[in-house]
């Protein structure tokens, strides 16, 4: 698969870019989709930054831009998925983009704080989009537009879960089936674990 960048820890571009809405919708407009599906979904995003400038911020209705990732671990054979306390499901890392308009940034932030491993690399650009309503239990219903990314274990990492989540658990795809996980995840795992595997052993984060 060509065209890929590795943001390792420290990377240059691995940086807050507050408020960046250009630079959402540029990162929307790389992302590598697959699919007349995922295309259509694509330009509900651009609709909703036309509409509304201030979608990178949580209280924007209809909804607001969010990122997430599949944490792939070293061999890409498992992937990594959180039991979240709000959902009460088994999820990929991910938040709110909070005003950051890199959302590979938003992506590799979220999963860094929610798994606890250090020296993760993020993969670029976006591999999987998703728009999926969120019912948590002190808000009013409102969408997440979802921009999700490969995100890079180093060898040997160690998890240690946040507040958000109630435990970890590395799963193959097998496995993620039997968690009865949502069609959207299934599909950014099928993506994501395809493009982990095209790489080289030396793109893969170091231990650190």
């Amino acid at each position: 698969m060509s065209g890929l960048t590795v943001w390792y820890s420290g990377h240059v571009d691995l940086v807050v870019a507050e408020g960046d809405v250009a630079g959402a919708r540029s990162a929307l407009a790389a992302a590598a989709l697959v699919g007349e599906q995922q295309m259509v979904c694509r330009q509900r995003f651009f609709d909703l930054l036309d509409a509304h400038d201030d979608a990178l911020i949580r209280t924007c209705r209809p909804g607001h831009l969010t990122g997430s990732s599949l944490v792939v671990e070293f061999g890409a054979e498992r992937v990594l998925v959180l039991w979240h306390n709000k959902a009460k499901r088994w999820l990929q890392p991910g938040g709110h983009a909070d005003g950051d308009g890199n959302l590979a940034h938003v992506a590799w932030r979220e999963a860094t704080e929610e798994t606890g491993i250090d020296g993760l690399a993020v993969v670029v650009p976006a591999v999987h989009v998703d728009i999926h309503e969120f019912r948590p239990p002190d808000e009013d219903p409102h969408l997440h537009f979802d921009v999700r990314y490969v995100v890079l274990a180093p060898p040997g990492a160690t998890t240690q879960p946040n507040h958000e989540s109630g435990g970890l658990r590395w799963v193959t795809f097998d496995e993620l089936v039997g968690l009865r996980s949502d069609p959207g995840l299934l599909e950014l795992a099928t993506r994501g674990l395809e493009l982990a595997r095209s790489l080289n052993a030396d793109q893969w984060p170091q231990r650190p």
